[in-house]
């Protein structure tokens, strides 16, 4: 009896459409937001709490490894914000074919990566 069952699980060599890699990035920008969460909360809480820690906070935020996290944390947000956009989009049934949705996903991820460039170049 020949098992039914798939020999090989390995996730990189499983060639996954457009439209799936984008909702895995919009998840895996949705767990990042959520682990980005404490930072937010302490640039909020220094930026209202004081003049001197809003000073702090200014002067922080020009070493690198900070403006690392903000462009990281605000990536994150725009791509979130794009995929949610696309996936409403979807809920009003737009874009629901396999063709429209791979347009979509192709222009929200293109979209990501301009809107990154443009954070990077805001944040530094």
């Amino acid at each position: 009896m020949t098992p039914s069952r798939p020999v090989n699980l390995n996730l990189l060599t499983i060639k996954l459409p457009v439209a799936a890699i984008a909702s895995i990035l919009h998840r895996l920008s949705g767990v990042a937001l959520f682990l980005f969460i404490p930072y937010a909360l302490w640039l909020l809480y220094h930026s209202l709490h004081s003049e001197i820690d809003f000073v702090f906070l200014t002067l922080t935020l020009q070493k690198p490894l900070f403006k690392l996290l903000t462009w990281l944390w605000l990536t994150a947000l725009g791509y979130h914000l794009l995929a949610g956009t696309r996936h409403i989009l979807a809920d009003f049934h737009l874009g629901t074919s396999k063709q429209g949705g791979a347009r979509s996903a192709v222009f929200v991820i293109i979209s990501a990566v301009i809107l990154s460039l443009f954070i990077g170049y805001w944040v530094c």
